[in-house]
């Protein structure tokens, strides 16, 4: 392993534990002004589907861009675990016996099995919320124009247009709402833009929010935002390069689930070798997106490396 590649390795795991300590301290019992009550039950269900698992990869992605753009460590941590609040809602719901019903994730049982359906869907609902309580929060940044920009960034790139929106591209493409029940025949042009929405738009975001928090100037952001898409658009493909490869006990969730509900993947549609190929380009796109940076940016760099050695 190459000092690069160490000093990585250390830092996503340094990164990962202070997230998750703020989210345990996020998550604890203790009642804030104009909360009347934290149900015993549905804190659970949510520490359940929010600690002691995962990499951590997003709130990384967004203390290191915030670090290139000279922000506060502790504000983009804390901004790190309200995005991380959102990619945990999204995990609960997506686990649910109505979207993917799986019975495991990160190697646990999935919060609807510890729990209920409706105490999962409650646990996703209040982290969703949680993360907007968490962003706004003075502690982000004395400017309350950058608390909004962030605010408005995390809800355009979470919603509608974002990730919920390619959830339900996702489930029309499996033939959910069609008479026959059966998938639809997606174009490459079509998955790309699924998966941009889906899986893409919050680890853009993340890339992003650090040059929000660190009031960046309008190329750094620019060149902040290439590198997030392409690294977005390179972690969907591992990941599907992992469904077709990987066992259950190497993902810590069940295998084969795309083929088998029928998912539009680049996998599916290019091929394995040519899908792999893809995912090695869009990984040379996000490297030469941070030329500009020189060595400042090797972390980001290794992180790019990092998710397509996820695939391989």
């Amino acid at each position: 392993m190459s000092a690069t590649a160490k000093a990585f390795a250390d830092q996503l795991q340094v990164t990962g534990e202070a997230v998750e300590a703020l989210l345990d301290h996020i998550l604890a019992e203790e009642v804030l002004p104009g909360e009347t009550l934290r149900p015993a039950r549905l804190l659970s269900a949510m520490r359940h589907g929010a600690l002691g698992g995962g990499k951590r990869l997003r709130p990384f992605l967004l203390a290191e861009s915030a670090r290139l753009c000279g922000a506060d460590p502790h504000a983009a941590l804390l901004a790190g675990a309200a995005l991380e609040c959102v990619h945990c809602y999204s995990l609960v719901h997506d686990d649910l016996p109505a979207m993917d019903n799986d019975d495991l994730r990160r190697g646990r049982p999935t919060v609807h099995k510890v729990h209920d359906d409706a105490m999962a869907i409650l646990a996703g609902d209040a982290l969703l919320t949680l993360a907007f309580d968490v962003m706004a929060r003075d502690a982000i940044h004395p400017d309350p124009a950058v608390r909004l920009a962030l605010v408005m960034g995390l809800a355009r790139a979470s919603g509608l247009g974002g990730m919920a929106g390619g959830q339900a591209l996702d489930l029309e493409a499996e033939g959910r709402y069609t008479l026959e029940k059966t998938p639809l025949s997606l174009t490459e042009t079509e998955i790309r833009r699924l998966q941009a929405m889906k899986t893409g738009a919050l680890l853009l975001f993340a890339v992003e929010a650090g040059g929000i928090l660190g009031q960046a100037p309008a190329e750094t952001r620019t060149a902040l935002t290439h590198y997030g898409r392409a690294i977005g658009a390179a972690f969907q493909i591992a990941d599907d390069i992992l469904d077709v490869e990987a066992d259950t006990a190497t993902l810590g969730k069940s295998a084969g689930k795309d083929a088998e509900q029928g998912k539009g993947t680049l996998v599916a549609i290019l091929g394995l070798d040519a899908a792999k190929a893809e995912r090695d380009r869009l990984a040379r796109t996000a490297l030469e997106a941070l030329m500009p940076f020189g060595s400042e940016a090797d972390l980001l760099r290794e992180t790019a490396k990092f998710i397509v050695s996820r695939g391989h």
